[in-house]
């Protein structure tokens, strides 16, 4: 039997989707909640499957010294990095695909959770990504299938 914990952690980044051909083209920025799910097969002899205060040193830790106040930008976006480039002081955080929602999600839950997580003996299996207090996006893995993804997006003129 599996069991599995969640933890939330808010950030703020500024991002911006290349050839989105709409306003979130433009950079802009978000005050995003990430809930990170883990699953152990096991407890430790207090009963977690991970403290919980464990898990949110690594998942706070890492979106802290790698998202929080940054800017998020596809690394194939010449135009934005040189930009962001110019502004002194800035964080800018490359991203191997655009940074939506859904590639965020799956991002921490394919990069960043297999390297925090290491040698816990837990696993994240899902990472939501909250875009607003409306719209969320979210990487899951599925044993059988790999990765899925689905979204949620209770309006979507909000994005």
């Amino acid at each position: 039997m599996s069991l599995t914990i969640m933890r939330r952690i808010k950030f703020c980044a500024g991002h911006r989707l290349f050839k989105h051909g709409g306003k979130c083209e433009h950079f802009h920025g978000h005050n995003y909640v990430a809930d990170f799910f883990v699953t152990g097969d096991t407890q430790d002899t207090v009963g977690r499957v991970m403290d919980f205060a464990d898990l949110k040193s690594k998942c706070k830790g890492w979106l802290d010294e790698n998202w929080d106040h940054s800017f998020l930008v596809l690394d194939q976006d010449d135009n934005a990095i040189e930009a962001l480039r110019m502004v002194k002081p800035s964080r800018l955080f490359l991203m191997p695909y655009n940074p939506t929602a859904e590639n965020m999600a799956r991002y921490l839950l394919e990069e960043v959770c297999p390297k925090i997580l290491e040698d816990t003996g837990a696993t994240a299996t899902r990472v939501r990504i909250w875009e607003t207090d409306e719209s969320y996006a979210e990487a899951c893995i599925d044993e059988r299938t790999g990765l899925v993804m689905s979204s949620y997006d209770a309006d979507s003129s909000d994005r």
